[in-house]
């Protein structure tokens, strides 16, 4: 495993230094693990299980004595260094240990609050190393997978698929949104997700309408859409799916918008390969949705998977990426109508030189559930 960390290790440098900086500090939980292979979790924005120290003199993981073993052991790589009082009061010894002079930080992870701390820290010790924020130095490396990244994340996607296929044989009229939830949590951990990958998406009829729609007390009803959309995270990695289903027989607009989803995300899939444009795949399911619902489709087209549930790249018209061989993304176009409900249809995609590998197996026409 210590080769892996290495190869990351050593791509991350080049591109520091072909950026102007010579160090880096990771505290974003993600990154930290995919450099390390240090788990230990963040419970919130303010709390920190620990940094990574990266210069050209060293390697260090600060953490405090809670994580002492837990890092020792997952992180050979790296010098432990326990901090006593907290970390910005070692931080300026710490970038003098690893040779750091302008030192990248993820503008995303460190709050104002932190930046201030660690600058004052610097200053009273009379240092002279420049702390720049960075968007995100880790993103383009961790955004093509592994073949062993791309294994675990099928693994992530099996136990979710095999929990819809549980849950979906015992939907019934009557259920409450909560109550479905609660049953797609228990048979993804049941059948070995460590846990979920996000709040599983529970919405029927009106509520599917609604793209982010927590799970209430409204109970499903014949006919209407029940949107469910869910993932399991399994070693670390996560999967995303979205599937709706209608309990009964479907309406005429169930029927439009499935299809017309359906015939948008087969074009995206089919435009996607190594160099493809991202932002030119959402077009492709964009134009084709609005020549029948103009109003319907309001959010991106998908994202990519890892680590995090959402990470780079991006399938949207707002921000261009470049695909590339052994990214993940999700291909998910949804039709949201005020009143009547919505649908989702999302599905995991490889991206390979020469196209597209659809990592899920659930059938999308297998979506009427007998009553």
């Amino acid at each position: 495993m210590s080769d892996i960390y290495r190869k990351r290790l050593d791509t991350l440098q080049d591109s520091l230094n072909h950026n102007g900086f010579d160090a880096c500090l990771i505290m974003q939980e993600e990154n930290r693990r995919y450099l390390s292979g240090f788990t230990g979790e963040d419970n919130s924005v303010d709390e920190s299980s620990g940094a990574l120290i990266i210069g050209p003199k060293g390697l260090i993981l600060a953490t405090d004595s809670r994580f002492e073993l837990h890092a020792t052991h997952e992180a050979p790589l790296f010098e432990i260094h326990v901090y006593k009082k907290g970390l910005d009061k070692d931080i300026p010894e710490l970038f003098d240990r690893v040779g750091a002079t302008r030192v990248a930080f993820e503008e995303t992870r460190v709050s104002v609050g932190r930046f201030n701390m660690f600058t004052k820290a610097l200053n009273e010790k009379g240092s002279t190393v420049e702390l720049v924020p960075h968007e995100d130095m880790t993103a383009p490396i961790r955004a093509i997978k592994s073949a062993d990244e791309i294994n675990i994340m099928r693994e992530a996607l099996t136990i979710a698929e095999a929990a819809f296929s549980a849950v979906k044989g015992r939907l019934v009229p009557g259920l409450s949104e909560k109550a479905i939830a609660w049953e797609m949590e228990k048979e993804m951990r049941t059948r070995g997700a460590d846990g979920l990958s996000f709040p599983t998406i529970v919405a029927s009829g009106p509520n599917a309408a609604l793209p982010h729609a927590v799970p209430g007390d409204r109970t499903v009803n014949p006919g209407e859409p029940l949107l469910i959309d869910w993932g399991s995270r399994y070693n670390g990695y996560c999967s995303d799916s979205t599937r709706t289903v209608v309990l009964g027989t479907p309406c005429d607009t169930f029927k439009r918008v499935f299809d017309t989803l359906f015939e948008a995300q087969a074009l995206a899939i089919d435009a996607i390969k190594d160099g493809a444009s991202g932002k030119a795949v959402d077009a492709v399911a964009r134009q084709f949705i609005e020549k029948t619902f103009p109003d319907g489709f309001g959010h991106g087209l998908g994202h990519g998977v890892g680590l995090e549930i959402h990470e780079a790249p991006r399938l949207s018209y707002l921000k261009d990426h470049t695909l590339k061989a052994g990214m993940v993304v999700t291909v998910e176009p949804g039709i949201y109508l005020p009143e009547w409900g919505g649908i989702r249809l999302e599905n995991m995609v490889l991206v390979t030189e020469n196209g597209a590998e659809v990592l899920n197996t659930l059938d999308y026409h297998d979506h009427v559930v007998a009553i």
